[in-house]
């Protein structure tokens, strides 16, 4: 069971590689064609936003499919663009190129947790999501910062795509050779999982997710720029954040993962109102970036993994898709997120961004309590719909 979840892991590093390593690169990407850091930055929030609105359906769609084919399609896809994207092709087409994998990003994230617990006993299933999970705490201290470095150290945007594709290249080999066939035996109707939908305490588990994830990226979206700009930092000096704030994360997803164990809303409470209160830290207290940003990186992480966790408590009774539709809510929360910090950098400049990421966190916490009374409700109704025997 471990070893599909570590090469779910290993796939998920060459995805996050891809979605997020554009961040390091921002500057390079706007100087290069000559367009603002704004514009620059819809190669992520488009990204981010093709997930949110097609993830879901196209989840379903495949939900019925061959787990090992579904993953190695979605792999490959990844590989393939990455290769175009690395021939710095126009601006436009490097956009398409961007978004065409986000069609399949949840669907390889949500297939591989559902494998990965698949193959585990029920006391395992957190520890083989929160394996899966870690290939984004991998990414954010390996992958991504390496991209950045190399790319900084050549002066070459480029070269971040290179080591983009080498990872896909890797995970795909991986799953070729090293993956069971895994055919679905058991299908679930559409019905019974769109019916979650239905539901006020599992659609503001959606919201809050969104809002966690909107609030975290509206400052982490333009980690590079507002490190250049407001800390003076050069751009071999942000590698080493980068480096820094993905290595913080590790520690930060094993802590989650055994809170998760204990209380799955006590966790995600934690760490939200951390990265919420950080942004105080980030805006007031430049001087102080390097602790901060490792404080920081240590709360950042383990939201992907609390808010899917989150979202999954919420609808037990339709765990793959729940997961797809945390996914979802989450790359609609890093849009919004970049969309919002986008337009108050081009308001009030740079240093304003963590003011949105505190209002957004805070909206977030705001959106926990409105899902725990909702679901306390539920559950009183349910209590109540249950026949008394004579």
């Amino acid at each position: 069971m471990k070893k599909i979840a570590y090469i779910g892991s290993l796939g998920l590093i060459g995805i996050i590689t891809t979605e997020f390593g554009v961040i390091g690169i921002l500057p390079q990407v706007a100087e290069y064609y000559h367009i603002s850091i704004e514009k620059a930055g819809t190669l992520l929030s488009a990204f981010a936003l093709v997930i949110a609105l097609a993830g879901p359906l196209m989840t379903l769609w495949l939900s019925g499919y061959n787990r090992k084919t579904v993953m190695v399609i979605s792999i490959a896809m990844f590989l393939i663009t990455g290769v175009v994207s690395a021939l710095s092709p126009p601006f436009w087409l490097l956009l398409l190129v961007r978004v065409l994998p986000a069609f399949l990003q949840p669907v390889f994230i949500s297939t591989a947790i559902t494998a990965a617990i698949a193959a585990a006993d029920k006391k395992d299933e957190h520890k083989m999501m929160a394996i899966v999970m870690g290939g984004i705490g991998m990414a954010t201290v390996t992958t991504i910062p390496l991209a950045t470095y190399i790319a900084g150290i050549f002066g070459k945007w480029q070269l971040s795509f290179v080591v983009q594709t080498v990872i896909s290249a890797l995970a795909l080999i991986a799953m070729l050779t090293a993956l069971p066939s895994m055919p679905v035996t058991e299908k679930k109707s559409y019905g019974a999982q769109l019916k979650i939908l239905t539901r006020p305490a599992f659609l503001a588990s959606a919201i809050m997710v969104s809002c966690m994830i909107a609030a975290m990226f509206t400052t982490y979206s333009y980690f590079a720029d507002y490190l250049g700009k407001v800390n003076k930092m050069s751009p071999d000096m942000i590698s080493i954040m980068l480096l820094l704030f993905g290595a913080a994360g590790l520690p930060g997803n094993y802590v989650a993962g055994k809170l998760l164990g204990r209380s799955v809303t006590g966790a995600t409470g934690i760490f939200l109102a951390g990265i919420t209160l950080i942004s105080v830290g980030i805006y007031f207290s430049p001087q102080l970036a390097v602790p901060l940003v490792i404080v920081w990186g240590f709360l950042h992480t383990p939201c992907f993994l609390t808010g899917g966790a989150y979202m999954i408590a919420a609808a037990p009774e339709a765990p793959g898709f729940a997961n797809s539709l945390a996914i979802s809510f989450g790359n609609l929360g890093v849009s919004l997120g970049t969309a919002i910090s986008g337009w108050v950098i081009s308001s009030y400049g740079i240093h304003s961004a963590p003011w949105a990421m505190l209002i957004l966190g805070t909206a977030a916490l705001g959106m926990l309590l409105v899902k725990e009374v909702l679901e306390a409700r539920e559950k009183r109704y349910a209590l109540k719909a249950v026949p008394v025997e004579a």
